[in-house]
């Protein structure tokens, strides 16, 4: 390999993770630290995200750093992510992970705020976040940004429509802003997980989760968050320099089982 080739590792580079307190937010956050690079961990739950910290600390990784951050509010994504810019003097890698879901029929009492949550929270807030960090992102070397949307957002399951409609979204505004930002070498990319063990799939029962691996999946079984956090990792290397407005499932096997 030419020296000139573009390194597969984070090391030093400085990144920004929301919805870092758990789930696969924690998990690429954790991944990212231990991979070499200067995180901040960012949540509205700040003591998740603190806990984080404190557990990489207690194994000697001192590249974290937490934040508190509320996605639905402009103001703070302006203030903390500029906050977050200067701390680190500068940002390369933007996870935009904060998610939720809220089920129900869609003439159900709930559905209108339902609905104006998963749009602020997974969408709205996407866009804000990179506008946000495009300062930093254009003196970066290597700018890159991951979306996390879901399979949701290839397809739709009953019940939760508000939730699919922002996935879906997010693919849209994951390949507009490859797009635009294409030409100032900021790759933009999208992570559709599947089936994953995280708060969003802890109501459902064990034996229930099995059942559904088991039909729907290649791979037969729920996936874990750091085998999402991997693949986020992939998208994120410098040497990711010519992949952008790509969808990557993370599923499984979940969208090419037929039967």
């Amino acid at each position: 390999m030419a020296e000139t080739d573009p390194s597969r590792s984070i090391r030093g580079l400085k990144a920004l993770v929301t919805g870092a307190a758990s789930g696969m937010g924690a998990a690429t956050a954790e991944l990212f630290a231990r991979e070499g690079a200067q995180v901040a961990v960012t949540d509205l739950n700040l003591e998740g995200c603190e806990r984080l910290v404190a557990d990489l600390k207690a194994d000697a990784i001192t590249s974290a750093q937490a934040f508190a951050l509320d996605v639905r509010d402009p103001d703070t994504i302006d203030r903390v992510v500029a906050d977050i810019g200067s701390r680190f003097g500068g940002l390369d890698i933007l996870v935009n992970n904060a998610g939720l879901a809220r089920f129900g029929p869609v003439d159900g009492e709930t559905y209108e705020a339902d609905w104006s949550l998963s749009m602020d929270v997974m969408l709205n807030a996407h866009q804000r976040m990179i506008r946000a960090a495009l300062p930093f992102l254009r003196k970066s070397a290597s700018p890159r940004i991951v979306n996390i949307a879901s399979t949701e957002g290839l397809g739709a399951t009953p019940m939760n429509s508000a939730y699919v409609a922002a996935k879906h979204g997010v693919i849209g505004l994951t390949r507009g802003m490859a797009v635009d930002l294409g030409k100032e070498g900021i790759t933009v990319n999208c992570i559709c997980p599947g089936p994953i063990n995280t708060n969003i799939t802890a109501s459902i029962p064990d034996e229930d989760k099995q059942v559904f691996a088991r039909r729907r999946t290649a791979l037969r079984r729920y996936g874990e968050p750091h085998e999402a956090a991997h693949i986020t990792l992939s998208c994120v290397m410098p040497a990711a320099s010519y992949m952008t407005g790509a969808v990557i499932p993370v599923d499984g096997g979940l969208t090419i089982r037929n039967a």
